[in-house]
C-alpha cells in the first residue's frame, strides 16, 4: 500500500501529546484498509525511523487511529516536528 495513502493525518490532541512526550509514541489517523504492517512500513519509509510496536483502534466516528511506538534511538518529538505538530 502507498505510504501516503496509509497515513492520513497526525493527531495533536492532549492525549497524543502526552503519549509523544512520555512513551515516545506518534498518533495518526490511518486508512481503514491499512494493516499494522502497512502502518509500520509507511512510518519507517516516510520518516526514516525504526518502530517497536503499532496499536490500532476504530474510533466511534468510524475512523481508524494508530499509536506507533518508536525505537529508543529516535525521538517522537523530532519526527513530529517534521510534519508540523510542534
Amino acid at each position: 500500500m502507498d505510504p501516503d495513502k496509509v497515513l492520513l493525518y497526525p493527531l495533536m490532541g492532549e492525549k497524543a501529546t502526552m503519549l509523544r512526550e512520555t512513551e515516545n509514541k506518534l498518533t495518526f489517523i490511518v486508512s481503514k484498509e491499512s494493516t499494522k504492517k502497512d502502518i509500520r512500513d509507511a512510518i519507517e519509509s516516510l520518516y526514516a525511523v525504526k518502530t517497536l510496536d503499532v496499536n490500532t483502534m476504530n474510533t466511534i466516528n468510524g475512523k481508524k487511529k494508530a499509536h506507533i511506538k518508536l525505537s529508543e534511538k529516535f525521538s517522537a518529538d523530532e519526527v513530529a516536528s517534521q510534519f508540523g505538530v510542534l
